[in-house]
């Protein structure tokens, strides 16, 4: 079996009694499956739009969305329909700024086009959502006739689903929007797979407010090839790419002592922030007691300076869990989701990060993943039954 890691691979024999948790998933399509989206919107089509200049929202470095493909044929289309001032921004939220090598390789030929990164601080108010949660928007994008979205559907933590209308919230959003948009990850529908997340339904308040026109998402598979392209309506399309998603990706499993996940390469291992989510769509599938082996390079460490100083300031899981129910600063939440899993299962990294790292994040350290499962299978016995989910970050292990 390999698993993916980083750039490279691992070679991995489960050995024993094991089960691998595959998804169901669907060929690539190729470019056309975007020209077709396109051409069959869905709730609102470009020939329903009009202006003479449009801010197109693209992902940043840390996800998959293949927007190098996207752009052309969106750019072609507005094009035609005599939208002449084009510009691109990279949605990064609260992510760090990118180099300008990557800047290039998201948008590959597309790159002569006006473009620039998101800033937190040049933003404007528009107004608030039905929660409260204020709209607060990059002025350049607010500034054009047409908001467009652009992105990959797949399962998020806590907005449910990605893509839609995360592009403006918290893509080109302001700090204060995005933490107190964020907050509502506390709330117990806040979890993968959930379409009605009060996460979600605050983004997609906040995208109304922002006037979000139009989105083009694609859902991928493991192979990050194209298997779905939809377009349209930021909240019709984005469904019918979330159903696409659960069709190959939710699983329902029979939990095990032993899970091993794989959050699935770069770029979703970069580093353990983005890893975690691997680990949280795994959790459900390890039994109480159980071992959860995280797979995940790390090569940028861990990730975020906030999650860094939670972990640090933490002299147990049990702080980090208790400071979230006191505070909120974005960033420590994942040092909260990660201690709170913790108490209830033992993890277990393979990285590259140095050991003392992993440990300070309530991880047990492991130098290869052979030797992680043989102290697992020590501590549960030979006969445990192990599941190995090797697309951990597609892949929702569900026990309904």
């Amino acid at each position: 079996m390999i698993l993916k890691y980083g750039k490279g691979e691992i070679e991995f024999d489960p050995g024993g009694q094991h089960e691998v948790l595959l998804p169901s998933e669907e060929p690539g399509l190729g470019d056309q499956e975007i020209e077709r989206a396109l051409a069959n919107a869905t709730g609102r089509s470009l020939s329903d739009l009009s202006g003479s200049s449009a801010a197109v929202m693209v992902s940043d470095i840390t996800r998959p969305a293949p927007t190098h493909r996207m752009l052309p044929p969106l750019v072609r289309a507005l094009k035609r329909m005599g939208v002449s001032d084009v510009k691109i921004f990279f949605a990064l939220g609260t992510h760090r700024r990118m180099t300008g090598a990557e800047e290039r390789a998201i948008l590959g030929d597309c790159f002569s086009l006006p473009h620039a990164q998101h800033d937190m601080n040049r933003c404007l108010r528009l107004g608030e959502t039905a929660r409260g949660t204020p709209v607060e928007v990059l002025d350049q994008v607010c500034q054009r006739d047409l908001i467009i979205g652009t992105g990959n559907v797949e399962y998020h933590y806590y907005a449910g689903y990605s893509g839609g209308a995360k592009a403006i919230l918290p893509g080109v959003s302001s700090e204060a929007s995005i933490n107190i948009n964020h907050m509502m990850m506390r709330e117990p529908d806040a979890r993968s797979g959930m379409i009605d997340s009060p996460v979600r339904r605050d983004m997609e308040d906040a995208a109304g407010v922002a006037g979000l026109d139009f989105i083009l998402n694609v859902v991928l598979n493991s192979r990050k090839e194209i298997v779905k392209a939809v377009a349209g309506d930021y909240i019709q399309a984005h469904r019918e790419g979330a159903a696409t998603v659960d069709r190959m990706y939710r699983k329902v499993v029979k939990p095990a002592e032993i899970v091993v996940t794989c959050a699935g390469g770069a770029p979703k291992d970069i580093n353990l922030y983005q890893a975690q989510k691997a680990m949280d769509n795994a959790k459900q599938a390890v039994l109480p007691g159980g071992t959860l082996i995280l797979v995940a390079e790390c090569s940028e460490g861990l990730g975020n300076k906030v999650f860094q100083r939670w972990v640090c300031d933490a002299a147990c899981p049990q702080d980090c869990i208790d400071r979230f129910g006191r505070e909120y600063e974005f960033g420590g939440h994942k040092a909260a989701f990660i201690a709170e899993q913790s108490l209830d299962q033992e993890l277990v990294l393979v990285s590259s990060l140095a050991p003392k790292d992993a440990e300070r994040c309530f991880f047990k350290p492991a130098r290869t993943l052979d030797q992680a499962v043989a102290a697992a299978r020590e501590r549960h016995g030979q006969d445990a039954r192990m599941l190995v989910m090797p697309y951990g970050g597609l892949t929702l292990a569900t026990t309904r």
